[in-house]
């Protein structure tokens, strides 16, 4: 039997990409999906019919995440729902590509507010939760310009930089209690997100979603004391490698 096994996830940014990709892994592995957030619900409706094709249990809770009374709303709907909460994934995320003097601040602030602080105020909500699972995990998906700068994307690299600096620390505050906190940092996947950032490339030879959610699992099924903080994913010759 696997691990995860009616283990409880929940997953932000789950209509499409590595959100979609992950909660089907997840289902085929057994764990219970919560899709948290989304305005397009037919997104939201195509993810979850894919998770019952592969034999997942799961339940959208549609809404915005950047709302002050969502991640408490939500949080509490998934644990009446599914009885429990073991696995965390932050993968909301939106991107903007423009030269930083032409980069407003309401788009800055938006981009913040998805990028850092719907995670950080999330993770607060659910860690007494997961303090109750002997198997809790937290999972964000920065990306590679968390590590470096990128022209036209002043306000992403940011929120990443951020996003991967939180993640850290809090890896290391929370080690000692035996949740685990990682992020995963991945080049150009193929998502409609990355179309916007980067719509100079082209689809050939990008990451796909499916790729980044074999590793959310690497992760999640491999819990020893050798931890990881972060992956860094990008492709060379049209193959993965880690850094």
């Amino acid at each position: 039997m696997s691990e995860l096994k009616n283990r409880v996830a929940a997953i932000t940014g789950a209509g499409g990409g590595i959100g979609r990709a992950t909660a089907i892994a997840l289902a085929k592995e057994g764990a219970k999906i919560a899709m948290l957030g989304g305005k397009n619900l037919n997104n939201l409706r195509e993810t979850e019919e894919a998770v019952r094709q592969v034999g997942g249990e799961v339940i959208g809770i549609a809404g915005d995440l950047t709302e002050e009374d969502f991640p408490q709303k939500s949080l509490q709907e998934v644990l009446k729902k599914l009885g429990g909460l073991d696995i965390l994934i932050n993968n909301a995320g939106m991107a903007y590509n423009a030269k930083f003097e032409e980069t407003p601040a309401a788009v800055f602030d938006r981009i913040m507010k998805i990028n850092v602080r719907v995670p950080y105020l999330l993770t607060q909500e659910a860690l007494p939760y997961l303090r109750k699972s002997d198997r809790a995990s937290i999972i964000n998906i920065s990306s590679v310009v968390g590590h470096a700068g990128y022209p036209l994307q002043s306000a992403y690299v940011a929120s990443k930089h951020a996003l991967l600096g939180f993640t850290k620390s809090l890896a290391a505050e929370l080690y000692q209690e035996g949740i685990r906190v990682h992020a995963i940092c991945p080049g150009g996947v193929y998502t409609d997100m990355v179309k916007v950032a980067r719509p100079d490339l082209p689809p050939d030879g990008m990451i796909m979603p499916e790729e980044i959610a074999n590793i959310v699992m690497f992760f999640l099924l491999n819990r020893g004391n050798a931890v990881v903080d972060e992956i860094c994913v990008h492709r060379v010759n049209k193959q993965p490698f880690l850094i």
